[in-house]
């Protein structure tokens, strides 16, 4: 495609913001299309930099690597939401760490002395942390600056998007009925923001397979506490016996957390398949539709890397 061509982008969570970024600031005509601006599920992240329980592993390496690669640079504006920061991941079960994090800086297996009561192993390395309203209102502003602009409509359908010769589905769960896409699923997540008592090292559980998490992620001020991984279930209301949950898990392992104030519930649907979708297709109004949904938990993580796959697509036209 030519630079200045007109490219709609349906979507705008972390997915659809930063494609629209990357597109925009190549040279193309981005308008961006979403009910909710910005996306409540990426509102909810955490985020802790991690390609978790998403597949295809050779891509999904492929992405994280280059998304990890942007957020280090943007950790050195703190206007971003981003930061490097230390922290532990821990297991009951003496598991093995994730393969994606023995390369990160400051990576070593923990002493026995540096872990909580009742974890057997851990380990210790520095990951970007972002706090998510601040990162989405970065990425606003960055398409802004780019000459992307951003217009608060539902849909019923992509070509409801047109005219236009190309769009580029980042919908996330609704991809589910737009496209539609029998393969999407919902797992639902929730989050406690709270006041910090003084943490500045995040704290996350191998928890598996496990719809109860355990994590902690200090933004300043504030202290994202994690969480849940409800297979199926996409209602985005507050759950108080899941939240109540979630501050007794955190506050066992840091007890500081015990007295700190609860300032708001974040609740997402993680937009779940089998793989990623990145890939196009072409419609048969001859509008190039690419798609880039499906990204699971791991949507910030990918998010940079997905963004440059999407733009590659578009540029072989």
């Amino acid at each position: 495609m030519t630079a200045g061509e007109r490219v709609v982008v349906v979507g705008a969570g972390v997915a659809g913001l930063t494609t629209a970024v990357v597109l925009a600031e190549a040279g193309v005509s981005v308008h961006v299309i979403a009910e909710q601006v910005p996306g409540v599920t990426s509102l909810a992240a955490g985020a802790m930099w991690g390609p978790y329980l998403v597949e295809p592993k050779d891509k999904v390496d492929q992405w994280g690597q280059r998304s990890l690669e942007i957020f280090r640079k943007l950790a050195e504006d703190p206007s971003t939401g981003v930061r490097l920061t230390s922290g532990i991941e821990a297991s009951r079960t003496a598991e093995a760490p994730p393969d994606w994090s023995t390369a990160l800086p400051g990576f070593r297996p923990c002493e026995p002395a540096e872990l909580p009561a009742g974890f057997s192993a851990g380990y210790r390395f520095t990951v970007p942390l972002i706090d998510m309203p601040t990162y989405l209102d970065y990425l606003l502003r960055r398409l802004d600056a780019a000459g992307g602009t951003v217009e608060r409509r539902r849909l019923t359908s992509l070509a409801d998007a047109g005219p236009a010769p190309v769009i580029v589905n980042c919908t996330g769960l609704c991809a589910q009925e737009l496209v539609p896409d029998p393969d999407l699923r919902p797992i639902r997540g929730q989050h406690v923001v709270v006041t910090n008592p003084g943490l500045t090292e995040f704290f996350s559980e191998d928890t598996g397979l496990s719809p109860d998490l355990l994590c902690f992620y200090p933004h300043g001020d504030t202290v994202v506490l994690g969480g849940t991984a409800i297979d199926g279930q996409g209602d985005l209301a507050p759950d108080d016996k899941a939240a109540a949950g979630i501050l007794a898990r955190c506050a066992e392992v840091e007890p500081r957390l015990a007295q700190a104030r609860v300032l708001e519930h974040r609740i997402g649907a993680r937009p779940t398949r089998t793989t990623v979708r990145v890939e196009e297709e072409s419609g048969e109004d001859g509008t190039v539709v690419v798609h880039n949904y499906g990204h699971g938990g791991a949507g910030v993580t990918l998010s940079w890397g997905c963004a440059e796959e999407a733009r590659a697509l578009l540029s072989a036209k």
